[in-house]
């Protein structure tokens, strides 16, 4: 008898599931619906259908965000590892990718050791698929928090935002080895755009120095402010792995201060997927190696 009633019980639809997962990691049901391609009011009906199936609010709606309540994280946990199972069993008949991971990272980390080390994750996991997007932080940040990315990579002021790891970003002043422009007055500053990381910090310094100053170079390409300062269109202030040998290093030197506002920063929810989390375990690794300082 005991098993008839087991045999009995209302089955979970995967779909469902799947709903109330995206709109976990989301954060919302606009994102949700976004990320599978349906209409908000549509997965608001599946996470409702759950409800009803299980007889338990699983998610709280607030003005600002949506988060699971306490029944709601036990059906994730589950709910998780019978999507996992689902997916395994289409691996194992078709060897199809089954995970999609959406990274993003800043410009100067989409080259060089950083695509060295997503390269090796992807022999390490070839089911997973990666979609990377590089861009400038604050872009990262806000497509992270509509759900259009899993897992982000930026640069922000230090602890300006609670992450999953962070390291300090150490910066250097740079300006044209074969066309020097600091000696000049004003200063031209090479810069990313309003609100862009690093500009504040770099007029204030000049200010502090009694130093006039101007904006002769405005880009929003990591590429395009490399280029302007080694042709003589300014100084700037980049990270070290982006000084490039047309570049003459500055500091205390020329009076310029040492500028330690700034860190790098791993972010994932906390309800993402296990491959999510292997990734940033990665990235986390790659951020603990010592960081290059400029020649």
């Amino acid at each position: 008898m005991a098993g008839s009633a087991k045999s009995n019980r209302p089955l979970f639809d995967l779909d469902l599931l799947r709903s109330i997962i995206t709109v976990a990691d989301c954060g919302s049901f606009t994102a949700a619906a976004a990320r599978l391609h349906s209409t908000q009011s549509t997965v608001s009906q599946k996470v409702r259908r759950l409800e009803d199936l299980v007889g338990h609010k699983l998610l709280e709606r607030g003005n600002r965000d949506v988060h699971a309540t306490d029944a709601g994280e036990r059906l994730l946990g589950h709910a998780r590892q019978m999507l996992a199972l689902n997916d395994q069993m289409f691996e194992a008949l078709s060897g199809a990718v089954i995970v999609t991971v959406r990274l993003g990272v800043p410009e100067d980390f989409a080259t060089g050791a950083t695509t060295q080390v997503l390269a090796r994750f992807n022999r390490q996991y070839p089911q997973v698929k990666l979609e990377v997007t590089s861009g400038l932080s604050r872009d990262l940040f806000a497509s992270y928090d509509r759900g259009e990315l899993d897992l982000v990579l930026v640069k922000q002021r230090r602890g300006s935002r609670e992450s999953v790891a962070s390291r300090p970003e150490k910066l250097a002043w740079i300006d044209s080895a074969a066309h020097p422009s600091f000696g000049c007055d004003p200063v031209p500053l090479v810069t990313f755009p309003a609100r862009g990381l690093y500009r504040d910090d770099m007029i204030q310094a000049l200010e502090t120095m009694g130093r006039d100053w101007r904006i002769s170079f405005t880009s929003s390409s990591l590429s395009g402010i490399q280029g302007a300062v080694a042709d003589g269109m300014g100084i700037s202030l980049v990270p070290p792995r982006a000084v490039l040998p047309r570049h003459a290093v500055l500091g205390r030197a020329q009076g310029l201060p040492v500028i330690d506002a700034f860190e790098l920063a791993i972010f994932h929810r906390p309800t993402a997927h296990a491959m999510v989390m292997a990734l940033a375990k990665v990235l986390v690794a790659m951020l603990a190696t010592k960081p290059r300082a400029p020649k």
